[in-house]
């Protein structure tokens, strides 16, 4: 009789998130010969060469490598001057859901929540939301923020038409508008256009680098010359000032010398992850629903806890994340077809383990 393989023995597929993504040969390479500075001191060579190479493909008049996504929406918040107003955010938006409440307790801001469609905001009720200074009981608004692609709402993109009238909303009230694009190269993958054409419609944009880009850490904040004065003064009272970053800008810069046959790859293995999920049970994803690189999973016909299915999954090797009814997939560098089949076959097992469902009339 063969004994079964033990769960350490296994190979692990980690959909959990793409910051699980590790350096790529070509990156360790560029970490091992990359020229260093005092990054904090304007220094370091390879900081500054990333950072050029931000500028051109954003399109901005400065860009700012920083530690991390939640700092760069911090130093935005700081230097559009929040303080002391309201920021509009789409409801189950990352900045107002995932980030600490940082927008009110570090930016001094409140955040104005409003109910969005597949993660977008709807120019009209944006409108409607925005507060002048007339009252002064009134916190005025001070920021739009939107989220490109966005993470709770599946991966889902930002048509360009959308973020354009956001823009035109924004601007006819005197308010900027902030984009965090975490995922930003998806978006623009799944648009087949370059980020530049989406960054023009942002008065600030970031970008995360340890995301489908691969590169171990960090972020890029990017705007106009003013703005990103302000931005520079946040980031070094948040503690963003690095001295040898070169060390961790050398990767990233590898990563967006070609970056978008990636994040298409990762696209392609999400779509036929939703499909071969859908075959087991077409209650689990719609795959015409998966845009990029995300993809939900839905699991409530069968629980209403999600936890213990991804439980089922890891002792097949299958890592992912629940939340209520909802697991959620994330395809990247590390994950292939081989992953995609097991996560399959490891979610029909879990599935057919689980006591029936108790249903009530």
């Amino acid at each position: 009789m063969t004994a079964k393989p033990s769960i350490g023995s296994m190979r692990r597929h980690d959909f959990r998130s793409d910051t699980v993504t590790l350096p790529s040969a070509e990156m360790m390479a560029a970490i091992a010969c990359a020229p260093l500075g005092d990054a904090a001191r304007g220094d370091d060579p390879t900081v500054n060469q990333l950072e050029a190479l931000a500028r051109e493909l954003t399109g901005k008049d400065d860009a700012l490598f920083l530690p991390s996504g939640t700092m760069a929406n911090l130093a935005a918040l700081i230097a559009h001057q929040c303080r002391g107003g309201e920021v509009i955010v789409e409801a189950s938006a990352h900045i107002y859901n995932s980030e600490g409440g940082g927008v009110s307790s570090v930016a001094g801001a409140v955040a104005r929540p409003i109910a969005g469609r597949d993660g977008m905001l709807d120019p009209f009720d944006v409108a409607a939301a925005i507060r002048d200074d007339a009252d002064l009981a009134l916190a005025p608004t001070r920021l739009v923020c939107i989220e490109n692609t966005h993470n709770a709402a599946g991966g889902t993109v930002m048509p360009i038409e959308r973020l354009r009238a956001l823009r035109e909303v924004a601007h006819a009230a005197g308010v900027p508008l902030h984009m965090d694009g975490a995922r930003l190269f998806n978006a623009a993958a799944f648009l087949g256009t370059p980020i530049g054409e989406l960054c023009r419609h942002a008065d600030s944009v970031w970008f995360a680098l340890c995301k489908g880009l691969g590169a171990p850490v960090g972020a890029v904040l990017a705007g106009e010359r003013a703005f990103m004065r302000r931005a520079r003064a946040a980031s070094k009272m948040l503690g963003g000032a690095m001295r040898q970053a070169g060390v961790i800008a050398a990767p990233a810069i590898v990563a967006l010398r070609d970056p978008y046959p990636t994040h298409r790859r990762d696209h392609a293995l999400a779509q036929a992850l939703a499909r071969a999920l859908a075959a087991v049970d077409a209650s689990l994803i719609d795959p015409q629903r998966v845009q990029t690189n995300i993809t939900n999973c839905f699991v409530d016909r069968f629980t209403d806890d999600a936890a213990e299915v991804t439980r089922r999954l890891r002792e097949r090797g299958v890592l992912a994340n629940a939340k209520r009814n909802r697991i959620r997939f994330v395809t990247h560098a590390q994950v292939d077809e081989a992953s995609v089949d097991a996560a399959a076959r490891a979610m029909a097992a879990a599935l057919a383990e689980l006591p029936r469902k108790e249903t009530h009339r």
